[in-house]
């Protein structure tokens, strides 16, 4: 008879995200993992192949959660403009908050010690892929209904709102106050017409 699994799988793999999240990938050990999911070496393995396994899963939990509420605020405005504001600001919200780590799980992923595992780098790449074309996709939507010029590169434009959320995630409460980063984000919205 096959023993049945003896913790809380959501919340190891919930302590597991926060975890990585706070030291990443490379700077989290095994025994720091078992030791923050309350399992041994026997259940670790039998929950997951390996840490790798571990933070692709961890990565997969990090979006169904944090980076929903996200997306949730970029697609369910009426306009791209609200949509656009509504995801920094539920960014800014998300980096306020004190009890999680000051970047963002997925912009912490583009590194090397991440991008070299093949399988970690085609789901990190694949789902910033995914956010540019949802931003391309509303930019696309707001041009068809006159929210924005259809001179706008609805492509390039997203890819500078990628690129500057990449930074973002590296100055915020680190270098810039809210009240300064929220300044930068409607200058940069403002003159990408947004």
């Amino acid at each position: 008879m096959a023993r049945t699994t003896e913790f809380d799988v959501d919340m190891a793999l919930k302590k597991a995200t926060h975890l990585f999240w706070e030291k990443g990938y490379s700077n989290t050990s095994l025994r720091d993992l078992m030791h923050v999911m309350g399992i041994g070496q026997g259940s670790f393995y039998s929950f997951v192949k390996s840490k790798k396994a571990l933070y692709l899963r961890c990565l997969q939990h990090y979006n169904d959660t944090v980076t929903k509420r996200r997306w949730d605020a970029l697609t369910g405005a009426a306009t791209f403009g609200k949509g656009i504001r509504a995801f920094f600001r539920c960014i800014l919200d998300d980096l306020e908050n004190t009890k999680t780590p000051n970047v963002c799980l997925m912009a912490g992923s583009l590194a090397s010690d991440v991008l070299m595992e093949k399988d970690l780098a085609r789901y990190v790449v694949g789902e910033m892929t995914r956010l540019e074309g949802a931003i391309v996709a509303r930019i696309k939507d707001a041009k068809r209904d006159g929210e924005l010029p259809a001179s706008i590169d609805a492509k390039l434009t997203a890819s500078v709102i990628v690129t500057y959320l990449q930074g973002l995630f590296r100055v915020v409460r680190v270098l810039k106050s809210r009240k300064q980063m929220e300044e930068q984000i409607n200058a940069v919205l403002s003159g990408l017409e947004v």
